[in-house]
């Protein structure tokens, strides 16, 4: 089929196809490895023409049938003329779901048509795959490469020719009604074959309205993928160009890809004012013989007022069309592959072949930490969850090490021990079809560049790290810690977790805290405190206001998968447990020199583990209750239980025999009511890891314990007394109550007082 044989007018929607077919993708998103987030409040309803970004042909199908998820509307698709020179079953498939080809002859007129019938359409304005992701050139301008010229060019404004005709059209509709001109509105309707005069009056009063889109895939892989083997079993060899296609959005669809599809703020055609009171649209309109001659007016003129009011309207386009593509470029969502290939790109294109890890480390950090304050930007949610990059700041983390594994198998750089090197491919020119493989970096950094914030960002933040003040970044983790819980509450707060959560009654504050002490009172020493199992730091917040009195600088933890939902507890390990007091000795460690550790229960345990493996920073522990041998003799139980819920587990879809189990507890507005299984196991591994750490503790340890504990046997004291070999004291409390950290029970607070004072002092003489 050339283009001399499309039809004036274009196929129906078949809406029982068109229904079918959104099924079909939302059962083809469930089956693939690509999540789907799409970022939009009221634009996918406000919006009539929406205009995306293209990358993958894969993304090309989504948006049409997404709207229509979101919004119910049909919704239309220009789409290449390639699909329609030949009658095909995919030809005749697209042209019923709302596909229109690009060479139409009287494109903009049919689509005119369907936006006034309240239809959607979703165009891609570059005009094809700009694999590169380079729309931005040195200067700040934005082009794109044409593969048909082989040079630069502007991107179409076809889209913003449609938004202006079809407003034109708008603004004549709603002068006929005010000046009840019933004859020209009849015409109108009959022109856009609209079912009555009601329908086109009310989609004459709404604005048209374009809403730039950008779809943003992360990660991007270049590994090999199951279609491309396929396919090249099946074939004798590939062109590069459908290799690189199969590589690199084969892996969009098989392998665990977030595509975050963000829309931008609405734009109008042009000042509908000023046009609304045109004397040259009215006069071009109300001679107008067809809805095709507004479409006309630059290509064919027939007088003076129409070739004025097309020099107006080309330059409107031209005008809307580098709003509405800067507004589509800037609304990319931001990663950590888009950070560390702009500082990569940044240093070697000045001259620097070369970085310590540390600073790259400690650089990409300090962006991401000052990204997060900018609500400009577009932060991906890995750039949001402490989860995801806090340990950015050690080098490790699944998504960085992703990153660097892919940069040096395309030998982007190579690393030693000390150093990342920046190899010379880095600055290579690649063709379109090459340049996915071979230089991922440059295409990172070709997305994010657009965006100038990002890239003044990086620029500080390696200066800053450089000579990084410790004390900014302990502001910074602790800010993360608190992050982190907040996360918790929105991965745990859904009706799936509500059968546990509703049961529970703890309400206070569980953010980690840190108390510093007036100048005047500072002594020096910190003390780091660490909760009990089920509770939060506001177990020990009064104990730590206590000590900051005193001229303490206090930092209370919180472990991992406390103070928000049974649930996330759930999902932990003792080793998490660990690594949250790691972080919090880490952040008080910025501020003192000497710490002193003090753990409840639990805590207790990590405490002396965190002794063990840092002296002699840590001065003392302290331990309350740790917990070795219990009252309850079906704790010993657990072990079993919890391999009877993984074989459950295991064998069918249900969580396990008893996932959960109740907790009795002393304080219900800070301990979680039920207990998972899965901690109080966690717990008897830290218990048995105990033989391992406690006998290599040197600093002096003080011990704890009530004698008529409900909870911890007294047994757990002696046990405890008995693995020591450094210098301990035990400290027996009378009382009936298991909390005798926090309630201060039998002067708890005044012995640990004593034994701090003590371990001060022999540290000063030393």
């Amino acid at each position: 089929m050339s283009k001399a044989t499309y039809p004036d007018n274009w196929y129906a929607i078949d809406k029982a196809l068109y229904s079918r077919s959104v099924r079909v993708f939302s059962t083809v998103k469930k089956v693939l490895s690509v999540k789907m987030k799409l970022h939009a409040e009221t634009q996918i309803q406000q919006g009539d023409i929406f205009l995306f970004n293209h990358f993958s042909r894969f993304e090309t199908f989504i948006p049409q049938f997404l709207i229509y998820e979101q919004t119910g509307a049909y919704t239309c698709v220009i789409g290449s003329g390639e699909f329609f020179k030949h009658e095909t079953v995919l030809s005749r498939y697209l042209q019923q779901v709302g596909v229109f080809p690009t060479d139409h002859h009287r494109l903009f007129s049919l689509l005119t048509a369907q936006i006034l019938r309240g239809r959607k359409v979703v165009i891609f304005p570059e005009g094809g795959m700009v694999k590169d992701h380079r729309v931005v050139d040195d200067k700040g301008n934005y082009s794109i490469y044409s593969r048909m010229t082989g040079l630069r060019r502007k991107q179409h404004t076809g889209a913003a020719v449609l938004a202006q005709g079809v407003e034109a059209i708008k603004i004549i509709i709603r002068r006929a009604y005010h000046q009840k001109n019933h004859t020209q509105l009849v015409w109108w309707k009959e022109q856009l074959q609209l079912g009555s005069l009601d329908q086109l009056l009310a989609s004459a009063l709404k604005p048209t309205l374009i809403i730039p889109a950008n779809i943003t895939f992360y990660p991007i892989r270049t590994s090999e993928n199951l279609m491309l083997k396929a396919v090249d079993f099946f074939s004798d060899s590939l062109s590069l160009r459908h290799t690189e296609e199969l590589l690199i959005e084969g892996n969009i669809m098989l392998k665990n890809t977030d595509m975050d599809i963000r829309m931008g703020e609405p734009l109008e055609p042009f000042d509908r004012r000023f046009f609304g009171s045109h004397y040259l649209l009215q006069q071009v309109m109300d001679k107008a013989q067809s809805v095709d001659e507004i479409f006309n007016l630059q290509a064919h003129p027939k007088d003076w007022y129409q070739r004025c009011l097309g020099y107006y309207f080309k330059k409107a386009a031209n005008a809307t069309r580098d709003q509405y593509m800067e507004a589509i470029y800037l609304n990319v969502t931001i990663n950590l592959s888009h950070l560390a290939s702009a500082l990569i790109m940044h240093l070697i294109k000045h001259g620097q072949a070369q970085i310590e890890r540390q600073q790259f480390f400690t650089t990409l950090y300090i962006a991401v930490k000052l990204l997060q304050s900018n609500a400009s930007i577009n932060l991906h949610r890995s750039l949001l969850n402490p989860i995801d990059y806090s340990e950015l700041i050690n080098g490790t983390g699944t998504r960085f090490k992703h990153f660097i594994e892919e940069a040096i198998n395309t030998d982007l750089i190579s690393a030693d021990n000390t150093h990342y090197h920046l190899l010379p491919k880095l600055l290579e020119e690649h063709d379109l079809d090459s340049i996915r493989l071979e230089n991922m970096v440059a295409v990172y950094d070709n997305e994010a560049k657009p965006i100038t914030q990002v890239y003044e960002t990086i620029i500080h933040a390696l200066a800053e790290s450089e000579d990084v003040d410790q004390q900014e970044l302990a502001a910074w983790y602790f800010e993360d810690e608190c992050r982190d819980l907040t996360w918790e509450h929105h991965a745990y707060n859904k009706p799936a977790y509500d059968d546990i959560n509703a049961q529970e009654t703890a309400t206070a504050d569980a953010n980690p805290f840190f108390l510093d002490p007036t100048d005047s009172k500072d002594n020096g020493i910190g003390v780091l405190l660490i909760h009990g199992l089920l509770a939060s730091p506001a177990e020990l917040r009064g104990y730590g206001e206590y000590l900051v009195k005193q001229g303490y600088t206090v930092m209370g933890v919180r472990l991992k998968g406390h103070g928000s939902s049974p649930y996330a507890l759930q999902n932990q390990s003792w080793e998490d447990w660990y690594q949250s007091v790691l972080r919090g000795y880490k952040i008080l460690k910025a501020h003192c020199k000497r710490i002193f550790v003090t753990g409840f229960s639990t805590g207790g345990a990590l405490a002396l583990k965190l002794a063990a493996e840092h002296f002699p920073e840590i001065i003392g522990v302290s331990t309350a209750a740790l917990p070795i041998k219990f009252i309850d003799p079906s704790f010993m139980l657990v072990p079993l239980l919890h391999g009877t819920n993984k074989l459950v587990d295991w064998l069918s879809s249900f969580e396990g025999v008893k996932p959960f189990i109740e907790n009795p507890t002393e304080h219900p507005d800070i301990n979680y009511r039920n207990v998972p299984v899965k901690c109080l196991y966690e717990l008897r591994q830290l218990i048995d890891k105990m033989d391992d750490f406690v006998p290599i503790c040197t600093m002096p340890v003080l011990v704890l314990q009530g004698d008529n504990d409900p909870v911890v046997a007294f047994k757990s004291a002696e046990e405890i007394m008995g693995k020591l070999t450094c210098k301990k004291q035990l400290k027996v409390i009378p009382s009936n109550r298991h909390g005798i950290l926090m309630e201060n029970i039998g002067g708890t607070w005044e012995s640990i007082d004593g034994f701090m004072k003590e371990c001060v002092s022999e540290t000063n003489v030393k």
